[in-house]
């Protein structure tokens, strides 16, 4: 092969792609967090004997797993301000977009692990004359934890590779400034591996952290 690689073309521009890692890191940041608490109030919605409520918290989230996130990205960038008449920007569209996703997702995962803990756990709580809340936080949620943290990481994982769907949008984040990048160098190779790399950097560390909580959580016991 006769092609030389010109990596120092993309590293003398490498502030851009820095500035599209902060972006991509905020997009993360401000979504997993509040989509996690979301998710959690929409599964104890999912489970609820309470019928419309129960119905609020399917709908919100079957809408929301079973369409295309690029396609709600690009719904809230484009048609909410026209239906609406509230302007927003292109990175609120993207966060509100991964958020909604996220959280929906997110739902599905708090649900499960709440309902794999045995019905007698809730039953012996009350017994001891526990609160509903306090049940749930004592008792339920620290033997659900353990159990939900390979889900947890999945997800993680999957929405920091979505921030660069965001790119579409024009939200100069990573995946948006390799290809204003690529554009300007026509270096596509060198600048897209170097993507893949950071990308990479960025998510693997907390993959292994993940594996490290789980395995030392099962060593307790959970």
């Amino acid at each position: 092969m006769d092609y030389q690689f010109q990596f120092g073309e993309i590293l003398l521009n490498s502030d851009l792609l820095a500035r599209g890692i902060w972006v991509t890191l905020e997009l993360f940041a401000l979504s997993f967090p509040a989509a996690l608490l979301a998710g959690l109030v929409l599964s104890l919605g999912r489970i609820s004997q309470m019928r419309w409520v129960n119905l609020i918290a399917s709908a919100y989230i079957e809408l929301f797993r079973n369409t295309p996130v690029l396609v709600q990205l690009i719904w809230f960038y484009y048609a909410f301000p026209v239906l609406t008449g509230w302007k927003t920007t292109a990175f609120n569209s993207a966060l509100l977009g991964l958020f909604l996703n996220t959280s929906a997702y997110s739902a599905e995962i708090w649900r499960a692990g709440l309902q794999s803990v045995a019905r007698s756990q809730w039953e012996g709580a009350q017994a001891l004359g526990m609160t509903w809340r306090r049940t749930l936080w004592r008792v339920i949620l620290p033997q659900a934890g353990r159990r939900m943290i390979p889900a947890f990481t999945n997800r993680a994982v999957e929405l920091a590779k979505m921030t660069s769907i965001a790119s579409v949008i024009t939200v100069p984040e990573l995946m948006y400034q390799a290809k204003m990048l690529s554009s300007s160098t026509y270096l596509p190779m060198e600048t897209f591996a170097v993507t893949a790399v950071i990308y990479f950097i960025i998510i693997y560390p907390g993959t292994l952290a993940a594996y490290w909580l789980e395995r030392r959580l099962g060593a307790r016991g959970g």
